[in-house]
């Protein structure tokens, strides 16, 4: 019942997005040489600490009116006919910033976006009444943290600050807000200094 899901809001958990930043700014990715590209890994996302730069970003104190700019509607329950979870990671100069609890979700109004995150573990859940497509740049919108080729929320490239995204280890060209969540992918979108390690694969607790 989401009334109840609300009111527990971090006992349950979701898919996560990896996010990795390694610099001051950026919203984008762009592509590396095989030789300048950082090495990943298959372990799980690290403790998520406090970053500098305008960093962390707090979830949005209207989740209703964020889901209707990212074109998603709020719903009375959780959807069950597309139930899957991504991981999502934000890595800014190295350190991992949090992915806040109940993006998408609107206590006051009793209302659950099919994008939203119950806890600060990076798990997004994506759960929806009907089959479709759903991005990481509409979880972002949802965020209110801003995510161009150049851009991470008030983060820009240039000056040596890079900004790339991966999925599963593997760096995205192209626009990253365009990439698809999919079940138990790993994002992780990196700011900064080229040299982060990027993680590969994200270990989602059983049943999820």
């Amino acid at each position: 019942m989401l009334v109840r899901r609300l009111l527990i809001g971090s006992a349950v958990l979701a898919g996560t997005v990896t996010l990795a930043a390694c610099g001051s700014g950026g919203g984008g990715t762009k592509p590396t040489s095989p030789a300048s590209a950082p090495a990943t890994t298959s372990a799980s996302a690290p403790a998520p600490v406090p970053a500098t730069g305008g960093a962390p970003w707090p979830a949005p104190t209207d989740a209703s009116a964020r889901a209707k700019v990212a074109g998603l509607p709020m719903l009375g329950a959780e959807g069950q006919v597309l139930h899957i979870h991504s991981h999502v990671d934000v890595l800014v100069n190295g350190r991992s910033l949090v992915v806040p609890a109940d993006i998408g979700i609107d206590l006051e109004q009793q209302k659950i976006s099919p994008l939203h995150t119950h806890d600060t573990t990076g798990i997004v859940h994506i759960e929806s009444p009907v089959q479709a497509d759903f991005t990481l740049g509409q979880f972002m919108t949802e965020w209110n943290v801003q995510l161009t080729k150049d851009r991470l929320g008030p983060l820009k490239t240039g000056g040596g600050k890079e900004l790339h995204v991966y999925v599963n280890g593997k760096e995205q060209s192209g626009d990253p807000a365009a990439i698809k969540l999919t079940a138990h992918a790993e994002i992780a979108i990196v700011y900064g200094k080229p040299g982060t390690e990027v993680p590969s694969s994200y270990a989602f607790p059983a049943g999820v």
